[in-house]
């Protein structure tokens, strides 16, 4: 069995080709966008390989203890502690759950993009229709759960029931993945803190405890008794508009804000413009309205 180390290292390139090499009979694979390991409990888990780090990791310091990591490159929590958990939780599991690995997350989510894209096309195993729900590990901290847009009270009561409380996201891969496919989904704490900064470090002791709660999970959902929960999309809450300030913005990326506002809670378009820039709310438009004419997604 890998180590977290190994996983913390490679680069992305690198990563999709170990993962690839490690599940290649159970696997389909669209180069350089995603890995998807087909499983026999109806389960997925997702998490993806970039990061936002400009170099692979070569120093890992450790706490005095083991238990924290850093790295003077970025330690890449998000999410390699994900990828890990994945690989982890279908080593320890005796039957199998579906893994998903997306690439360039951190850009907009183009490899979770190209996913639902090639299943909507039925490129895809139609057994993915049987998914009882999605679990992505991509959350900072020890016991979040996120659910951006599903609304599935039942679900949501399931996983709090293992100890996971409710908090807010702005994006992840199964923002776009668990409305195409459907089914339920959340993203659950992985152990990383401060993401996005040199300061980025992991509590390996979290993160194990996450992956023990998870394969729990993927063992009940083998059983009769969990049913398929499935997606439903959260009642926007119109109260929440009073006192929102729409952002000054370039005339361009104003026209395309204001229609995502259609369809995004302004919280939550906003902490994405934050966290990803204005050029991310481009790929955004067009996955919920199509190619915007003359669009640049160079455009800053």
């Amino acid at each position: 069995m890998m180590q977290l180390e190994d996983f913390l290292r490679p680069t992305q390139k690198r990563l999709f080709s170990m993962l690839r090499q490690r599940y290649e009979d159970k696997s389909v694979c669209h180069k350089g966008a995603y890995l998807l390991v087909q499983g026999d409990v109806p389960v997925m888990l997702i998490a993806h390989l970039d990061t936002v780090h400009k170099q692979p990791v070569r120093e890992i310091c450790k706490g005095s203890c083991g238990n924290i990591l850093m790295s003077p490159q970025g330690i890449g929590g998000d999410d390699r502690c994900g990828v890990y958990a994945l690989a982890k939780i279908h080593g320890q599991s005796s039957r199998k759950p579906w893994l998903l690995f997306t690439c360039d997350e951190e850009v907009g989510g183009i490899g979770a993009r190209i996913f639902c894209e090639d299943h909507a096309k039925g490129k895809l195993p139609e057994s993915l229709g049987s998914l009882k729900f999605l679990i992505e590990l991509d959350r900072k901290g020890r016991n979040d759960a996120v659910y951006y847009d599903c609304g599935n009270d039942d679900f949501e009561e399931y996983i709090t029931s293992k100890g996971f409380r409710t908090a807010q996201g702005s994006f992840s891969d199964i923002s776009l993945i668990a409305p195409k496919l459907g089914v339920a989904a959340v993203n659950l704490s992985s152990g990383y803190y401060d993401a996005h900064t040199l300061h980025e470090h992991i509590n390996v002791g979290q993160l194990e405890a996450v992956i023990g709660k998870v394969v729990d999970m993927v063992a009940e959902a083998a059983e009769d008794t969990v049913p398929r929960f499935e997606y439903r999309e959260r009642p926007m809450d119109w109260d929440d508009w009073h006192g929102c300030i729409l952002p000054r913005l370039p005339r361009r990326y104003m026209d395309i804000y204001e229609e995502l506002l259609c369809l995004y809670h302004p919280k939550e378009l906003e902490a994405y413009r934050r966290t990803y820039g204005n050029r991310a709310l481009l790929p955004l438009y067009e996955e919920n309205f199509g190619a915007l004419p003359g669009a640049r997604h160079s455009e800053k």
